[in-house]
């Protein structure tokens, strides 16, 4: 009889190691050739390990739960010499003492692998440890967990992990999780949790912000003369309507190899309500002027803030206007919706000294920031400059809103 290795096989084309989590035939017990005898997790997906020949399993040397990688001995199957040379094992390649050095090297690199060399900071005090990658692995036990738990790998971003690579395990994620009750827990609102969640799908994407300086005086001074009197928001809202419908391509949504074009007009505007932000839709707003948009604008404010917006008027919305500068923002780069490509934000009005080629002098004038926030991959910084730019146009003539 002869000792034949159990080998950690290539389990895909891009995995170099796999975590050992069962063992599914006992030592002493009889396999067969292809017999699956060890289950390992992967980057990608949950697998086995088979027997290399028909005999008996003398021992498992891989632990449970540690990561071994592509070529390490597993453990030993006791097999006849005709076993071996019948499935094809060189049988004269194969020497105990050999077999005893690879397996002390195979636990040696497996279970304390060379130090890594890490870079600590020069400045202390850092909300997270310098090494704390996060979740950026995640095996399908861990998936499971962190699906059970409710949790999302973003809410892991501040663990260290201890396990190959800095990698979170599972008990790294089982100490985080009991660290928790140790501290004050308040429960997130339904809308709070429906937020982050629409947040989080939107940084999948690759965004930009691009900004630039509007003069307001023409506005201002138009809705002064108005009754009612529209907001800074809805007169935004107009402009970036009459932008699109000369060139919807910037709103389009990218599908696979396409462009989707949007069929209608609809624009969202966020209005913060408690714990959240709600986001009314105005539709087919560049057919409708500035006027009769004013008072389904306010009213769709109030039913907002009452958490209250009828469904038609919700959803569907092509892009989304924000007036981050009732907070006395002057500049921010708002995140577009999951389901849309931009967002426009209008920042607070100062008094900034504008020069005045007719008069010679600087003269005062009302200026604010308009950003354009938007899906890289649908839109260039050019495109979306110029975009703002004719934003910036049209506001600087209400009349033609």
């Amino acid at each position: 009889m002869i000792q034949i290795p159990i080998i950690m096989p290539q389990l895909g084309e891009s995995i170099a190691e796999a975590t050992v989590i069962n063992f599914l035939v006992e030592p002493g017990g009889q396999v067969q050739l292809d017999q699956d005898i060890i289950e390992v997790e992967t980057s990608k997906a949950t697998m086995t390990v088979a027997a290399p020949c028909a005999g008996t399993l003398e021992k498992f040397d891989a632990k449970l739960n540690e990561s071994y990688v592509v070529g390490a001995i597993l453990g030993f199957i006791q097999a006849s010499k005709e076993e071996a040379a019948r499935v094809g094992i060189d049988t004269s390649m194969i020497h105990k003492e050999s077999v005893a050095a690879a397996t002390e090297n195979t636990k040696t690199e497996t279970k304390t692998p060379p130090e890594r060399k890490i870079v600590q900071p020069t400045v202390r005090g850092l909300p997270v440890p310098a090494n704390a990658a996060g979740a950026s692995f995640m095996s399908p036990r861990m998936k499971a967990r962190i699906e059970e738990l409710g949790l999302h790998a973003a809410d892991l971003s501040g663990i260290a992990g201890s396990g190959s690579a800095n990698r979170v395990t599972i008990e790294d994620l089982e100490k985080f999780i009991a660290s928790l009750e140790r501290l004050k827990l308040t429960p997130a609102s339904s809308m709070r949790v429906a937020v982050a969640d629409a947040m989080r799908r939107s940084w999948t994407r690759p965004l930009a912000t691009v900004g630039l300086p509007a003069c307001f005086d023409a506005l201002l001074a138009h809705r002064k003369a108005s009754d009612p009197k529209p907001g800074p928001g809805l007169y935004a809202l107009r402009a970036l309507a009459l932008a699109l419908a000369e060139n919807s391509a910037p709103a389009g949504r990218l599908i696979g190899a396409k462009i989707v074009h949007p069929p209608a007009i609809d624009i969202g505007f966020a209005v913060e309500a408690e714990d959240g932000v709600l986001v009314p839709v105005l539709r087919a707003v560049d057919q409708k002027p500035l006027k009769e948009l004013v008072v389904r604008y306010d009213e769709l404010i109030k039913l907002a803030h009452q958490r209250k917006l009828p469904c038609e008027a919700t959803g569907g919305s092509i892009a989304t206007v924000t007036n981050f500068g009732t907070f006395g923002l002057i500049w921010a780069t708002p995140i577009p919706l999951p389901e849309q490509t931009l967002v426009l934000g209008i920042g607070a009005g100062r008094k900034v000294p504008h020069w005045d080629e007719a008069k010679g002098q600087f003269v005062p004038v009302t200026e604010a920031y308009l950003t354009l926030s938007f899906d890289h991959r649908v839109l260039d910084g050019g495109g979306a400059g110029r975009l703002l730019k004719r934003i910036s146009d049209l506001l600087q003539q209400p009349d033609r809103l």
